[in-house]
C-alpha cells in the first residue's frame, strides 16, 4: 500500500491538480500544512487527506519530515504541490509496489546514471548504493516559459521520491536536500511534471529567493570583496556557465527557452553577489551612523 506526503504553504492553486494525479494509487494522503491562509486545507480535506498543522518553518524540510513520519504505509511518494504524476509514472509506482522489475533503456540509464553521480558528489549520504533497493529516484520535467525543458543541465533532474519509509529521512539542513535513504536508489523512467514556473514573473520571484539564500550562505562563510572575487562573480562564473548550459548541455536544442535559463542560470551568481556588497554597504552606512 502506498502513502502520499506533501508539506504546503498557501498552494490552493496547485494542490487540488497534483491530488488528482495520484488518486489512481493512494491509499493514504498526509499534508503537513504550514499556516495556509487560502483554501489550501479545505481542498486536501476534498481528498480525504490527513492534514497535521505545523508551525512554519524556513527550513521547510522539516515539515517533509513530519509528513513521512505520520505516514502509515510502507511505501511513500513524497511530492511537492506544484508537481503531476503522469500516468505512466502512475503504472511504474504500481509495479514496484507489486514487486514487479523495472525495465529503462540503456540510454536513459546511462543519462540517470551520470546524474545520479552528480548528485552523490555534492551529497555523498544520499544513498550507500549497496543492498537491497530502499528508494527510486525519479526524473522530472520542468516547465519553464510555454514549455518542457528537456537540455541545458535540467533534465533528468531527479529527485527521490518513492522510498520505503523505514529506510528514508530529510536531514533538514539544505534547503535543496534530497531524502537520504539507507540502501541503494534506483530509477523509474517515467517522469514527473514539476510546474513550479508557470510564468516568467513567478520564475524571477523564485530567483529572487535563491540568490538571497546564496548571499546568505556567501555572507556566513566570511566571503570578502575582493577584485578577484568581483571579476569571477560578475564576470567569469555567469559566462562560464551561460556556455556549459547553452553550449555543452545543449540548451540551443531548447529554443528560446533554453537560451534564457542558461544566461539567468549564469546571472544567479552576479545577483547574488550584488546581494553581498549590499549588505557590506549597509554595514558601512550603519557604523557611520554610530
Amino acid at each position: 500500500m502506498l502513502s502520499v506526503a506533501l508539506a504546503v504553504r498557501n498552494e490552493e492553486k496547485n494542490i487540488g491538480d497534483c491530488l488528482h494525479s495520484i488518486q489512481a494509487i493512494a491509499d493514504e494522503i498526509v499534508v503537513v500544512d504550514s499556516g495556509s491562509d487560502d483554501r489550501t486545507v479545505e481542498i486536501a480535506k476534498k481528498f480525504d487527506a490527513i492534514v497535521v498543522h505545523a508551525n512554519h518553518d524556513p527550513m521547510f524540510h522539516k515539515q517533509k519530515q513530519l509528513a513521512l513520519e505520520t505516514c502509515t504505509n510502507d511505501w511513500i511518494l513524497q511530492l511537492d504541490a506544484d508537481e503531476r504524476v503522469t500516468p505512466a509514472l502512475v503504472q511504474q509506482i504500481k509495479d514496484v509496489i507489486s514487486g514487479k522489475t523495472i525495465t529503462i533503456s540503456n540510454k536513459d540509464q546511462k543519462l540517470f546514471d551520470r546524474h545520479f553521480q552528480a548528485v552523490i558528489k555534492s551529497d555523498p549520504e544520499v544513498s550507500q548504493q549497496n543492498g537491497p533497493v530502499r528508494g527510486y529516484c525519479i526524473p522530472r520535467k520542468n516547465y519553464f516559459l510555454g514549455g518542457y525543458l528537456l537540455h541545458a543541465g535540467v533534465y533528468p533532474d531527479g529527485v527521490i521520491r518513492l522510498v520505503q519509509k523505514k529506510y528514508a529521512h530529510f536531514p533538514c539542513k539544505s534547503v535543496h536536500e534530497q531524502i537520504q535513504i539507507d540502501g541503494a536508489v534506483a530509477w523509474l523512467s517515467a517522469p514527473l511534471l514539476h510546474l513550479s514556473d508557470p510564468t516568467f514573473a513567478r520564475y524571477l520571484d523564485r530567483a529572487d529567493r535563491y540568490t538571497t539564500q546564496t548571499a546568505q550562505h556567501w555572507i556566513k562563510s566570511g566571503m570578502c570583496l575582493g577584485i578577484l572575487n568581483t571579476v569571477n562573480f560578475m564576470f567569469v562564473k555567469p559566462v562560464v556557465v551561460f556556455l556549459l548550459l547553452f553550449i555543452r548541455h545543449k540548451g540551443f536544442l531548447d529554443g528560446f527557452r533554453g537560451f534564457v535559463w542558461s544566461l539567468f542560470s549564469g546571472l544567479h551568481y552576479a545577483i547574488a553577489y550584488m546581494k553581498v556588497i549590499e549588505h557590506h554597504l549597509k554595514k558601512d552606512v550603519e557604523k557611520d551612523k554610530t
